[in-house]
Order: C-alpha cells, then structure tokens, then sequence
C-alpha cells in the first residue's frame, strides 16, 4: 500500500493518504487575535480547503479531535460546529482542554477522512 504525503514539511506533513483515508495535521485559526467563534469558523475553513485537496469533504469525515485552550469555550465553539457539520454527517468526536502551542491560539483541530 502506497502512502502519499502532500505539503510536506520538516516536522510533519499537512495530508498524508493511505488506502482511501485521508488523516490532516492539526489545524488552528487563520487570526489568533480573535475570538473562539471565529479561530473555529477559519480553522474549519483551513480543514475545508485541505480536505478539497486530498479529494474529500466535510461529508467525508470520519472522525475528529478537537483541542480547547479552555473549556468555558465549549459551547461558542459548538454552535460554529454545529452550523459546519451536515446534517446527518456527524463524524465521531472527542474534545478536550489542552495546553495550546501558542498562548493566543484557544482551539486546534486533528482530522481524519475517506476520500470522495
């Protein structure tokens, strides 16, 4: 079986592929000086456009690790979640409070995906 990897840095690589499943490096905002609302609704927009270039979607999901700075964010962060999400396509998920890379950053995600 082939794996291929895409954006491939020293560290890690953004997409990695193997046999039609598709794993994403963490993902965080776009602008860490904002709110949890909007880190979440760019991070997920960083995971849409990762996701279009390995040849899969949101409806594709499989699964998804969540990382919040701090929990009181749960609920800001779940109703951008939510509105994301298909209906019908809620992919397994665990969300958890953890230490952050960057003290700005309030919310990272980890996904896993079939391709289309």
């Amino acid at each position: 079986m082939t794996i291929e990897r895409q954006q491939i840095g020293q560290r890690m690589s953004r997409i990695v592929k193997h046999n039609g499943t598709i794993y994403l490096c963490g993902q965080v905002c776009k602008d860490a000086t904002q709110d949890i609302a909007e880190q979440t609704a760019t991070m997920l927009e960083k995971v849409d456009e990762l996701l279009q270039e390995a040849g899969s979607d949101r409806e594709h999901i499989l699964s998804a690790t969540i990382y919040l700075k701090t929990m009181a964010d749960f609920a800001a962060m779940n109703a951008v979640w939510d509105a994301w999400v298909p209906e019908g396509h809620a992919p397994a998920r665990a969300c958890v409070e953890a230490a952050m890379a960057r003290s700005e950053l309030l919310v990272e995600i980890s996904v896993v995906a079939a391709e289309r």
